[in-house]
């Protein structure tokens, strides 16, 4: 079978999901929203069944029957496939095992700083810091209430990756601060030139080279 293109970790998702044990779209749907993996997979629950359309088409998966629950209308519940274990556990080896580079606004917005005033700079990463502080407290809160419930750690290792993350890139801030504000980044030069010297140095009257005499000419 060729190789399939995995662009949609939703898919991945799906996979697992199956399996664990047959399940409808809802069940699905209701699952990952339960265990929070909206926080770590971009999860659009309105594509949900184009994603199943194309494991299906794919062979991963499989219709195995259709239920209905009460009143509500019929859910066809669906099962993995061999196929779909064996691409399951390749996918998960590559997505564990290959570092990618990714391209993140923040990165983005460093590599592109010095075009900020440097106090406008520091304004905006003083924000980011307290934004980081927050969201910090506030993952290690909720990471906590959900080990206190017994959950085993295993099942929010996702959690603890990202905290680990929103800590460091505090950490970093926290330094790109004292280098721009306390160790004479601000003053730099280059930056100063961006903001104002580049302005001075365009207004300095420009002479051209001294106009020989003839004494000077004769040699």
């Amino acid at each position: 079978m060729a190789k399939r293109r995995r662009s949609n970790p939703l898919a991945l998702a799906v996979l697992v999901l199956l399996f664990e044990r047959p399940m409808h779209p809802y069940e699905m749907a209701r699952t990952l929203k339960e265990r929070h993996k909206a926080d770590s997979i971009k999860i659009r629950f309105g594509s949900l069944y184009t994603v199943i359309d194309s494991l299906v088409e794919a062979g991963l998966i499989t219709p195995l029957e259709t239920v209905r629950e009460g009143r509500r209308p019929e859910r066809t519940v669906y099962e993995l496939r061999p196929a779909g274990k064996l691409e399951m556990h390749d996918w998960l080896r590559s997505l564990i095992s290959e570092p990618v580079k990714e391209y993140t606004d923040f990165e983005a917005g460093l590599c592109l700083i010095a075009a900020l005033p440097p106090g406008e700079a520091i304004e905006q990463l003083k924000r980011r810091e307290h934004r980081l502080d927050e969201d910090c407290r506030a993952l290690r809160a909720g990471l906590d209430g959900v080990l206190v419930s017994g959950l085993p750690p295993l099942f929010v290792v996702e959690a603890e990756y990202r905290l680990s993350r929103m800590e460091a890139e505090r950490q970093f801030v926290l330094a790109l601060l004292r280098r721009i504000d306390q160790e004479g980044w601000a003053s730099s030069p280059a930056w100063k030139y961006l903001h104002g010297g580049r302005a001075e140095a365009d207004e300095k009257p420009k002479t051209g080279p001294k106009r020989r005499g003839k004494k000077d000419a004769k040699g």
